[in-house]
């Protein structure tokens, strides 16, 4: 598979240099899905670009998402046509956009697209992410028909838990790049 087919969908305000997305692209040669706006993100706007990069891709490509990035993930394949272009999808630390204390700042991503997801996917969820409680995750992971993977006493799994470039994580996504 190219690197320039993995999709990198980073979360909420991005990923910055020191994120696993981010280590992955420099070491890798993933493409990044960019956003216009990373601190007020809009639904539509952001599920517009990820159709615009699936569609430009040469072969099935394979979706690398963060926090916002799952929740933007799963919102695009209930609504694109072009959904079964994907071939799979790495689902890292899905931000729960339904808590009171995200409604407000997010309004345009609740509720949570609920639908079984048309590729191959696996949701990675931290035992003890304050963003996305267990019981939460697994009901997204049922939701989405992805097979779920605990980080045992794992945070949101971003540059501030500790994961540096990830490599348990990047075998989960070599698993789900093969034919």
């Amino acid at each position: 598979m190219k690197p320039c087919n993995v999709l990198v969908l980073p979360g909420w305000h991005g990923s910055g240099p020191t994120h696993w997305q981010s280590r992955w692209e420099q070491r890798h040669g993933y493409r990044r899905v960019e956003q216009h706006d990373w601190d007020r993100p809009l639904r539509g706007d952001w599920l517009a670009r990820l159709e615009d990069l699936v569609l430009a891709c040469d072969e099935a490509p394979v979706l690398v998402a963060h926090g916002l990035g799952c929740i933007q993930a799963a919102a695009w394949a209930a609504t694109s046509r072009n959904a079964a272009r994907v071939k799979a999808a790495l689902l890292v630390a899905p931000l729960d956009v339904e808590r009171d204390e995200l409604r407000p700042q997010l309004p345009t991503w609740s509720p949570i697209a609920l639908d079984a997801l048309p590729f191959t996917s696996v949701v990675v969820a931290g035992a003890d992410d304050p963003l996305c409680d267990p019981q939460r995750a697994r009901m997204l992971a049922a939701a989405w028909s992805a097979q779920l993977v605990n980080q045992p006493a794992g945070q949101h799994l971003n540059a501030d838990s500790g994961l540096g470039s990830w490599p348990e994580g990047h075998v989960l996504l070599q698993d789900l790049m093969k034919d």
